[in-house]
């Protein structure tokens, strides 16, 4: 024991040594010395803390306003010392040393808030709104102590506000009533005094409250009614950065504040105008740093904890709407969301957290040489040397150096945030500034093929009444981007299309300033949107309707990943759960969620990563999740649920059953239920009308899919749901033909696994059903001669027209080959029931000898190849047509096994 006595001493020794402020305190104290030896080795926690002080607060018999400031001011010393004590003996983290003085003045405010509210009440009565409501006062923790970091010597910036309007009762005789304004204000002044008034026991807490609306020149209290009002009228960009940490610490009502706050920093869309605002305020700062000659503050100069706050802040600001994961306060907190979303590199991440955790420590050692609220490395060797002790370097060379190191890091990343992208002027302005015919030839060298064409284009924009009329920061932008986009569609295959494509995308998105915001500050993201509209039609259209799926373009990872649709059922499920239960706004997350999927794979299928089976697999088993999504979320909004979940399951046919799916491609679904409930009818059919709707309604995010219901028993004539029972009963009885061969292309999707069990069971007895092959051969003809009747080419060789969908020899052809053979031989070969796809049952029924192999496999390669020209087609909004020598082999391929299975 008197060993251990001896290096709980010598610890203290040593913070006390780092620390004028802490010797005298402890000198003066001797009690509190002895305290706080006995209490070195524990973390100061916050039952600690409250429990001190209710103690205290207990043994007061009378007059607590007259005694509430030396019982503050007693605790805060108290607890300062556990503190800092702990902190310079290197035993408490940043992280307990931040929590510990967030909760310190927590404490001291409820403490003081509640002592003074009641002084108040028993003068004036309850303040109470028009309903007769009790209203209390809301202290807003804002910067540091909303965000749970405040530092050992801080200030405390506040903001006092109240619900609602009104007067207290004055319910007992002799009680002057006032107004909840003037009794709020009343109590504000009194907080404020007695946190920040200094006595012989010092102060709490110096309090700042130019935070609040209007500033110095604005009430010292506002009520909620007029924040809101404020903030659509005259809140500022600097005041939503302040607002991110603000967290309400007294009063209750805090989801309204919430709904009034929230809003107001986080926008519902990317809000990448966020950067210039923060540069600019940035640029502010440091200009003021730097005219006070403070390049040594370690908060406020080049590479300091305000930088590196910025960085976490303005990835709030512009994706936090979208990203309700960011609507955090710590800094260190939201550095790692920043990393776990790939926003920021990981190795980015860790060194800025690195650094603040560096930084803040050495903030500490500044403040407790005399309790000052400094961030100004000394100047006077021994200050210096009393610093770079406490943070364990031999002298305050090596501890510079260190910090010096961090800042360099710190200020590297702040530069490639924050940096200016178009601080130089661009070599092809004059080809936007002055559009006319004049600048042809320059055009022409570029590489255009119709060099008028093109300048003539971006002449029309220039003089177009949308942008004469943009407002001036959104021209700025506008004019910035332009002849980036000259220069980027000059290096594509085909700079005109691609140019026109470009000045239309830019002439969309002009209406929300972020879209061209994020485009200018990254002048990668515009690279790879010239690249985008330059290679495909589909997908330039697909941009202009879905503008926000540009932030895609910022994800390192989205050439390098596979999807993980596992993975990504869960994080949706869990989103749309996050937001129960606001239908619209779970919907257009679906639809969202549904374009950045989408815009994903399309970037890796433009990168040539994807095979068209890959593409098909990837887009397929993204529908069945939205399908599982919708229909858990349209279950839940019925009105009348008889169970947890629904005994329902949503068939797929056609594309999406075949796992064929396209990029627009619509779904073909049946509805299913299995449920003996005597309302189970009714019930699901309300499920299946109100599923369709969540799938095929317009919401300001769009349309999640097409549907067609047609394929249901008795199609439109039917009902919208059908049992198990029902449907097997028409399946076996009264199907058409063709309804067994839609049937060899369905599946089960989504839903109840077990209806989906039973769904397959039916398919397979119906498939495996023996047939009269000539009558089956008869029948499945038929049907393709009405096919043919309604949309073929007829492969004319005069007009050098083949369809590769319709024309014999087509895709057509080989899907009603697979078809033929499944219902006709599955009775004796259960193995083409697989739902596998045309190219694997025809191997399949190669390998059965159902069909010359040879045939078999050249007619695969031919349909893969169809497949691969159709989906190229498709992506420039090009009619599937083809000239019929450039692909006479895949033709006669598919013919000749055509023949060999109906004719010969």
């Amino acid at each position: 024991m008197p060993y251990m006595a001896n290096v709980l001493a010598h610890s203290i020794a040593d913070g006390i040594s780092a620390s004028r402020y802490l010797e005298r305190l402890l000198t003066t104290k001797p009690a509190l010395a002895a305290e706080v030896a006995a209490s070195l080795k524990t973390p100061v926690t916050r039952t600690e803390l409250s429990g001190w002080l209710g103690a205290r607060q207990a043994a007061i018999p009378s007059n607590e306003e007259e005694r509430l400031k030396p019982l503050l001011r007693q605790f805060k010393q108290w607890a300062y010392a556990r503190i800092a004590t702990r902190d310079l003996a290197n035993l408490a983290p940043l992280a307990e040393v931040m929590e510990t003085m967030t909760c310190i003045a927590e404490l001291a405010i409820n403490q003081a808030v509640s002592v003074l509210m009641s002084g108040l009440v028993a003068r004036y009565g309850v303040p109470r709104n028009a309903d007769g409501l009790e209203q209390s006062l809301v202290v807003i923790g804002m910067g540091k102590l909303g965000g749970r970091e405040l530092n050992v010597s801080s200030d405390i910036d506040l903001i006092f506000a109240y619900p609602d309007d009104g007067d207290t009762d004055a319910a007992s005789p002799g009680l002057r009533s006032i107004s909840n304004s003037e009794f709020f204000t009343r109590l504000g002044r009194g907080l404020i005094n007695a946190m920040a008034d200094i006595t012989s026991d010092g102060q709490v807490f110096r309090v700042d409250m130019r935070l609040r609306p209007n500033g110095d020149s604005g009430p010292l209290v506002c009520s909620f009614n007029m924040l809101e009002n404020y903030f659509i009228t005259q809140g500022r960009e600097w005041e939503r950065y302040a607002w991110i940490k603000a967290r309400p610490l007294t009063g209750d009502r805090h989801d309204e504040l919430e709904h009034i706050r929230r809003p107001f920093v986080f926008r519902k869309y990317l809000d990448f105008g966020a950067i210039n605002a923060m540069r600019d305020l940035h640029a502010q700062i440091r200009h003021e740093v730097m005219k006070k000659d403070q390049a040594d503050n370690v908060k406020l100069g080049p590479g300091g904890i305000r930088e590196i706050e910025f960085i976490a802040q303005v990835f709030q600001l512009i994706r936090g709407g979208r990203d309700t994961t960011l609507q955090v306060q710590p800094t260190l907190a939201v550095l790692q969301l920043l990393s776990d979303n790939r926003t920021l590199p990981p190795e980015v991440a860790m060194a800025l957290a690195s650094a603040y955790d560096f930084l803040r420590r050495v903030e500490h050692r500044l403040q407790y040489l005399d309790d000052a609220q400094t961030h100004t490395l000394p100047t006077l060797p021994d200050d210096q040397q009393r610093i770079a002790q406490s943070m364990n370097f031999v002298d305050f060379v090596a501890l510079t150096a260190t910090l010096n190191a961090h800042r360099a890091v710190v200020s590297g990343h702040f530069e490639q945030v924050f940096a200016s992208p178009d601080a130089d002027q661009h070599p092809l302005d004059l080809l936007w500034h002055k559009a006319t015919s004049e600048v042809t030839e320059d055009f022409e060298r570029l590489g255009f093929h119709n060099p008028t064409a093109a300048a003539m284009q971006v002449a029309a924009l220039r003089v177009a009444p949308r942008y004469q009329q943009m407002p001036d920061e959104i021209r700025r932008r506008f004019d910035v981007l332009v002849p980036r986009l000259i220069e980027a569609a000059s290096q594509e295959r085909n700079p005109d299309e691609t140019l026109l494509r470009g000045l239309s995308f830019l002439d969309v998105i002009s209406r929300r300033g972020a879209y061209l915001a994020l485009l200018q500050q990254y002048p990668i993201a515009l690279q790879k949107v010239v690249n985008l509209l330059g290679s495909s039609r589909w997908a330039a259209s697909y941009l202009e309707q879905h503008p926000i799926l540009l932030d895609e373009l910022l994800d390192q990872r989205l050439l390098e990943v596979a999807p993980d649709w596992s993975a990504f059922r869960r994080q949706l499920q869990q989103a749309l759960l996050a937001l129960e239960p606001d239908t619209e706004r779970q919907m257009d997350v679906l639809r969202e969620q549904h374009h950045a999927q989408v815009f994903r794979v399309l970037m890796q299928d433009m990168a040539g990563l994807l095979t068209v089976e890959k593409l098909s697999d990837h887009l397929s088993d993204l529908a069945d999740s939205l399908l599982e999504a919708a229909l858990a979320c349209a279950w839940k909004k019925l009105p009348k649920r008889h169970r947890e979940s629904p005994r329902f399951a949503v068939i797929s046919y056609g594309k999406l059953g075949g796992k064929e799916l396209g990029y627009a491609s619509d779904l073909d679904l049946v509805f299913l239920y299995d449920d003996t409930d005597p309302d189970a009818g009714e019930i699901y059919s309300r499920l299946g009308t109100r599923l369709n709707t969540w799938l095929s309604a317009q919401t300001s995010a769009g349309q999640l899919f097409e549907t067609d219901l047609r394929l249901r028993p008795n199609g439109e004539a039917g009902l919208v749901v059908s049992s198990i029972a029902a449907f097997r009963a028409y399946q076996l009885e009264s199907a058409w033909v063709w309804e067994h061969q839609a049937l060899t292309r369905a599946r089960y999707s989504a839903g109840d696994v077990t209806v989906g069990a039973a769904f397959e069971d039916i398919r397979r007895d119906v498939l495996c059903q023996a047939r009269d092959l000539a009558k089956l051969k008869e029948d499945v003809l038929a049907m393709r001669q009405k096919i043919l009747d309604a949309h073929a080419t007829r492969g004319d060789k005069r007009a050098q027209i083949f369809n590769l969908k319709h024309d014999p020899g087509g895709l057509i052809d080989v899907e009603f080959i697979v078809q033929y053979l499944v219902l006709g031989y599955a009775h004796k070969h259960t193995a083409l029931t697989g739902n596998l796809g045309n190219i694997a049952l025809l191997k399949i029924a190669a390998d059965l000898s159902l069909i010359p192999a040879e045939l078999a496999n050249a007619a695969r390669n031919a349909y893969r190849d169809f497949r691969h020209r159709q989906h190229g087609l498709r992506l420039n909004f090009a009619q599937a047509n083809v000239s019929p020598d450039e692909i006479e082999p895949q033709i006669n391929a598919v013919r000749a096994l055509w023949h060999v299975v109906f004719e010969s």
